[in-house]
């Protein structure tokens, strides 16, 4: 399984949300291109950055900071306000490796047909970020009019390969991953790839994914997304690693 550090940019910083509210927010560091930086050098494959002033505002406004981060040279998945083609378009001109599509997904089923058809299945990703068992979207605001345990069947179905997935109630607690929800929503998306995201807060819980992953055959999780238990150093993306890698075979 792959990490994905997370890189969350709000008025210019780096923070962190607490169960998706703008209104509980922690600055990690004035600079996401410092941030970035940190994560590569400490051994990051791979980089999850998020423009939450886009998500709130409907257009990208931080595509500034992703063109910076996706020089540093790691692939980088880039969601945020990205609702049109030219936003979409504009995201992958900054460098990004894959977008991120959420409330559009959801809204505007003409628009993932249009993106998935110019760029790819391999360079759209959807994100189903779940609260209190519905579909959230408007940068988690609101609920959407889709049922959320036959989503992901339906997304496949309309050629979406690259899935996300966040708790959104686990957002930032640190409370370790909801098995039962992990478990039904893979095997859901099993027909796709699935990165997994919320409540990650000690490396046992990326112990605990690797294990859930072999146990259950669930082929289609491909990776994790962790952001604050990293800037709170509860481990390190070394150790991240070793914890995704699995136990070594017999």
């Amino acid at each position: 399984m792959n990490l994905y550090p997370a890189i969350d940019i709000l008025g210019g910083n780096a923070v962190r949300l607490v169960k998706g509210d703008f209104d509980a927010s922690t600055v990690y560091d004035e600079d996401p291109l410092s941030a970035a930086r940190a994560w590569i050098d400490a051994g990051a494959r791979y980089l999850h950055v998020v423009d939450l002033d886009g998500a709130r505002s409907g257009a990208p406004v931080n595509l500034d900071h992703l063109r910076q981060i996706t020089k540093l040279g790691v692939p980088v998945q880039h969601g945020g306000g990205l609702r049109s083609l030219e936003a979409i378009g504009e995201a992958l001109g900054a460098g990004a490796a894959r977008v991120i599509l959420g409330t559009a997904a959801f809204t505007s089923a003409d628009l993932l047909e249009r993106a998935l058809e110019r760029h790819g299945p391999g360079r759209v990703m959807v994100s189903v970020d779940v609260r209190s068992n519905q579909v959230v979207i408007d940068g988690w605001t609101k609920a959407a009019d889709v049922e959320v345990r036959g989503v992901f069947a339906r997304l496949i179905d309309r050629g979406v390969q690259e899935l996300a997935y966040t708790n959104v109630d686990s957002d930032g607690m640190l409370d370790g991953v909801n098995v039962e929800n992990l478990v039904w929503v893979a095997q859901a998306a099993k027909h796709g790839h699935l990165i997994y995201s919320g409540g990650i807060g000690a490396r046992s819980d990326l112990e605990h994914l690797a294990k859930l992953r072999a146990e259950h055959a669930l082929d289609s999780l491909e990776g994790v997304i962790v952001g604050k238990a990293l800037y709170e150093e509860r481990f390190t993306i070394e150790e991240a690693h070793k914890a995704l890698a699995g136990p070594p075979a017999d």
